[in-house]
């Protein structure tokens, strides 16, 4: 390759990532914050918990995870009967982490996992990914020539996925 046809490939690739980068920008903050809210379970509630999330958080969760802004409705437990791990015919359905304190005969107690330490560091990831992906979008009005170009890129990325929703 010479040196001109290797600086017009180099351009054309800088060009592609740029308006790839700007057009799937929308979608990257989309699932940094709602890759955040779900880190902190603040689409769900709890077993146990009385937190209810809003309906927005549980609408932007459903399409995070599943695709779809329809929230399907979970079915009650019938009144009287036990619910949770200790329910009959629901042997082995608790976590390791609720077994954990309790040895059953000298048996080898299981190791506690703390899980706060890594969903910090995944809100840390979701704020970086979040804050890098505006400032290229910013980079990209700011160091190219062709804003329509830019803009309609980001407009595409916008509303394609909207429009997918509901088709």
């Amino acid at each position: 390759m010479t040196r001109t046809s290797s600086h017009a490939f180099l351009r054309a690739m800088r060009l592609i990532h740029l308006y790839l980068g700007v057009f799937t920008a929308p979608a990257l903050i989309f699932f940094a914050f709602t890759g955040a809210l779900q880190t902190f379970s603040l689409h769900e509630t709890t077993k146990g918990s009385s937190y209810k999330p809003p309906a927005w958080a549980v609408t932007l969760g459903q399409i995070h995870k599943k695709q779809t802004p329809v929230v399907p409705v979970r079915k009650q437990p019938p009144a009287g009967s036990p619910a949770g791990p200790a329910a009959p015919g629901r042997e082995g359905a608790g976590s390791g982490a609720s077994a954990a304190g309790q040895g059953s005969g000298g048996g080898m107690l299981q190791r506690v996992h703390h899980p706060l330490p890594l969903k910090i560091f995944f809100l840390v990831v979701s704020v970086s990914l979040f804050l890098s992906t505006l400032t290229g979008i910013y980079m990209s009005y700011k160091y190219l020539r062709d804003r329509r170009m830019v803009t309609a890129m980001l407009v595409l990325g916008m509303v394609i996925p909207v429009a997918l929703l509901f088709v």
